[in-house]
């Protein structure tokens, strides 16, 4: 049987997994990222973590290659820089210390990109030309596909939506350090910052008025809006609205046939999806009003980015 290697390189967590030709993840694991300091110890962690999966098949496999998938990897250079939410910082040769110890095949991209190329060849965006990915996780992520090929860029790092400024200038930090960017606002992250924000703003009575800030989860939030709590609608309606705003302009420069949503912040469904497309619609430009779809990503939720990983090496068997 032929399998490639998908690594979804996160901040919290790296989890590895077995794929084969048709996107079927067969057994994956993970670990937290944030328990090695020391580069060598983590890859080190990596290559015994595919071990351990190869010895737990009980058919005979080759492995045809290995993808990766990382926040700010640059596909030209096989290096991951300056990432925000990982311990490594400057610029990390991860692909090169990565072959040392791994004798395969091997490519590494953008964590969002990946995504997006993940959707193409497995998901719900088969068949389609023109379509963006947006991942709605910790922050926001996105992978631009256009007439047929996914935009990688220069240097590999197209596609840095969720840090394109929103507000002029006078907003929330990013992890990047951009004030007003998008996925400060619009993220699981930013969803609960806007929690805060409209408790300040109004005196609606919420359950939330008595939980600290490190106490808020997302599956709180989106339970408090079935019981019809104000602040959490109010909350959801603002992120809607601003994610809206956004993905009308993104139309505007690549006419996309449809975005495909993935992330922890899209399992809230109705309270954040139904306002979503009723501001994309109205802030949409004329030409482009109807035409556009919001979906949601055809790849299974909990192994959508090792099958995006993976997807680097089976697009080139193809």
């Amino acid at each position: 049987m032929n399998l490639a290697v998908g690594i979804d390189i996160g901040g919290t967590k790296t989890k590895i997994g077995l794929v084969d030709a048709s996107g079927n993840c067969l057994d994956y694991l993970f670990f937290r990222t944030r328990d090695y300091d020391d580069l060598d110890a983590f890859l080190d962690k990596i290559k015994g973590s595919i071990d351990e999966l190869i010895i737990k098949q009980k058919k005979p496999l080759h492995l045809v290659g290995c993808g990766v998938g990382a926040p700010n990897a640059s596909s030209r250079t096989g290096t991951i820089e300056n990432a925000a939410n990982l311990k490594w910082k400057g610029s990390v040769p991860i692909l090169e210390k990565l072959k040392q110890r791994i004798d395969l095949p091997m490519r590494i991209m953008n964590d969002a990109s990946a995504a997006a190329l993940g959707e193409m060849l497995f998901g719900n965006a088969q068949g389609m030309t023109d379509f963006i990915s947006i991942t709605l996780g910790t922050g926001l992520g996105s992978g631009i596909v256009a007439n047929g090929q996914l935009i990688e860029g220069f240097d590999g790092f197209a596609g840095e939506l969720g840090h394109i400024d929103m507000t002029l200038g006078d907003g929330r930090m990013t992890g990047l350090n951009v004030k007003g960017g998008l996925e400060a606002y619009v993220s699981a992250t930013g969803l609960k910052r806007t929690i805060l924000y409209m408790m300040s703003k109004y005196l609606d009575e919420s359950r939330f008025r008595g939980i600290a800030y490190n106490d808020l989860h997302g599956e709180d939030i989106t339970k408090a809006a079935e019981e019809g709590d104000p602040i959490a609608l109010k909350a959801f309606d603002y992120t809607a609205k601003i994610l809206g705003l956004a993905l009308a302009n993104f139309t505007a420069f690549t006419q996309p046939q449809a975005f495909f949503l993935t992330g922890g912040l899209v399992n809230s469904g109705k309270w954040i999806l139904e306002p979503l497309e009723r501001y994309f619609e109205d802030c949409l430009l004329d030409v482009y009003k109807g035409k556009v779809q919001i979906l949601m990503s055809g790849l299974p939720d909990k192994t959508t980015a090792i099958c995006g990983a993976a997807a680097l090496i089976w697009e080139k068997q193809r």
